[in-house]
């Protein structure tokens, strides 16, 4: 017997405890289970130097701080990890749970994506187009102020800034372009830099 097309399985917190550890990053969007084998060197390359570069800044470090791969349990339906992430230490001390999680949004979000025709195949969350829609929707909806979506191939950042409720596309930056955010004083950056 078939399931109705109205029901499907809702996936919550609770239930990644029963996932194995088999370095597989789980990650639940509106109940929906997505899985990712673990990020390559390079991809870790990548998020590594940005958050290097968002910290360097005095000014920046002044006002919050960029780490990386933090888990933000936003709802028992919705749980992600980003690759970077930027809260201002204003909003740290509200989003941080007795456990050091991040129950809320940051203002920055950044996401690398994987590179590769294999990981194309493989990798659906980092290069799914659906997949970085859903997200983008997540973010708006939680609050998120800028996100910033890393395509490493193409040596490229999509900049989307909030805009009402929502998360706007307002740049894509290549190689040769500096990047700036109105959230991070102090922070310029040539985009080449995330690279090498």
């Amino acid at each position: 017997m078939s399931q109705p097309a109205t029901e499907r399985v809702r996936w919550t917190i609770a239930d990644l405890d029963l996932l194995p550890d088999n370095g597989t990053r789980y990650e639940i969007i509106d109940g929906e289970l997505f899985m990712t084998r673990a990020p390559r060197w390079s991809h870790q390359q990548v998020a590594v130097a940005i958050c290097t570069e968002i910290n360097r800044s005095p000014e920046t470090i002044a006002v919050g701080r960029a780490v990386t791969t933090p888990g933000i349990i936003f709802s028992e339906a919705d749980n992600v990890i980003p690759d970077v992430v930027w809260a201002s230490y204003e909003r740290l001390a509200r989003l941080l749970d007795e456990a050091e999680h991040l129950t809320g949004a940051p203002e920055l979000i950044v996401e690398v994506l994987s590179p590769g025709a294999e990981n194309e195949r493989r990798d659906p969350l980092r290069v799914s187009r659906r997949a970085r829609e859903v997200k983008l929707k997540l973010y708006a909806s939680q609050g998120v102020q800028e996100y910033w979506i890393v395509n490493c191939a193409l040596q490229q950042v999509q900049v989307y800034r909030r805009a009402g409720a929502l998360l706007k596309l307002v740049a894509t930056l290549m190689a040769a372009d500096e990047i700036t955010s109105p959230l991070l004083p102090g922070f310029t950056c040539a985009i080449i830099t995330f690279f090498q």
